[in-house]
């Protein structure tokens, strides 16, 4: 008897050493909000030379989860903006130009619309028209990124909370006449046309539409319009209990290399690095916010070379004018940023980002 009591005992035990030796299901991190930041144009050579610029430090620098995200297009190896913003918006690869649809023009649904379906706050900031490539890719359906006034009216078929950039004239300035300005404002926006009175709204819809045409560059006074806006979107978005999806875009940095000119290059990313760092103090507050920082793609093939003065400084050299068609970084903070770790499809980000806030696509 006492034998069998013992062998009973030693079965149990290992039974229970078995178990415990097992590796537990992974459990996926709660992450309520998102927040995608994107530096449009922005490859490393470009966060490198803003790096140097600022005595070796910015706030993206800081992540400890850094990936590289292919950015290549249905049609094309050298991607745009439009097709590029579709792709991280909707997980689906479209051609040159599109905007929120697929390569045979059928409309795709975009993380900002999935967020807004399952009850979260949405937002976008950009400093361009705000119905320009980028944030146009997260709401509108077009087949040309240029068609702007069909994309202002694609914002009224949303519910989306908080938009903050220019293109003003897009919304009021119509060839059909129409005044969505007032038309929002039925809607129940708060319509703000200065990033003064942006800044004094801190709940309700907001439609902060603060120049005619696109916000100046930094260095010709923009000021900062694009960390004050990121706070102040964030300020409003927070407020709703079951979490938020908000979209930052530092768009002048892929003017910069259009120009080939470092110092507007340096300046942009200098200022989009300023919005990260609101949101990332933002983030490491909240601990259930997940902070993206990405490019769309790289623009002009820049290069850090010795200068010929000052081995320690470098001179600039660029390929041509255009996009290219390299990787990309991603540097990522919060709960879920070890996702982002690797070498993946700009796609992925999307899918990333909707098993990341528990949503099934339909």
């Amino acid at each position: 008897m006492k034998r069998n009591i013992i062998h009973i005992l030693a079965v149990l035990i290992l039974a229970l050493v078995i178990v415990s030796c097992q590796p537990s299901a992974e459990k996926e991190p709660e992450v309520k909000n998102i927040i995608l930041m994107i530096g449009d144009g922005m490859g490393i050579a470009q966060v490198h030379a803003a790096y140097l610029a600022n005595g070796n430090t910015l706030t993206m620098t800081e992540f400890l989860n850094i990936g590289l995200q292919k950015t290549s297009s249905a049609d094309r190896l050298t991607t745009g903006s439009a097709e590029a913003s579709t792709a991280l918006a909707s997980g689906v690869k479209t051609n040159s130009r599109y905007i929120g649809v697929d390569p045979e023009g059928n409309p795709v649904k975009t993380i900002l619309e999935y967020a807004e379906e399952n009850g979260l706050a949405t937002g976008l900031v950009a400093t361009s028209y705000i119905t320009h490539a980028t944030p146009a890719g997260f709401i509108a359906k077009q087949i040309d990124r240029n068609m702007y006034e069909e994309i202002a009216l694609d914002f009224l078929q949303t519910d989306i909370d908080v938009f903050i950039g220019g293109g003003r004239n897009h919304f009021n300035k119509r060839k059909d006449g129409r005044d969505l300005l007032e038309e929002l404002t039925q809607r129940g926006y708060q319509v703000a046309l200065t990033m003064e009175d942006v800044k004094s709204i801190s709940t309700g819809k907001l439609a902060g539409l603060v120049d005619t045409l696109h916000p100046a560059k930094y260095s010709e006074g923009r000021g900062d319009m694009l960390p004050d806006a990121t706070a102040t979107a964030i300020e409003i978005l927070q407020q709703n209990k079951n979490g938020f999806f908000l979209m930052v875009e530092g768009a002048q940095i892929d003017w910069g290399g259009h120009d080939m000119d470092e110092d507007y290059i340096i300046q942009e990313t200098l200022d989009f690095d300023r919005a990260v760092a609101r949101a990332y103090e933002f983030a490491k507050k909240d601990g259930n916010t997940l902070l993206i920082v990405t490019s769309d793609h790289e623009t002009s093939g820049m290069a850090l070379v010795d200068s010929r003065e000052d081995r320690l400084q470098p001179d600039y050299r660029y390929i041509h004018d255009e996009h290219t068609g390299v990787m990309v970084p991603v540097f990522a903070y919060g709960p879920g940023a070890d996702k982002f770790m690797g070498v993946y499809e700009n796609t992925d980000i999307f899918h990333k980002m909707m098993k990341l806030f528990g949503f099934s696509a339909n």
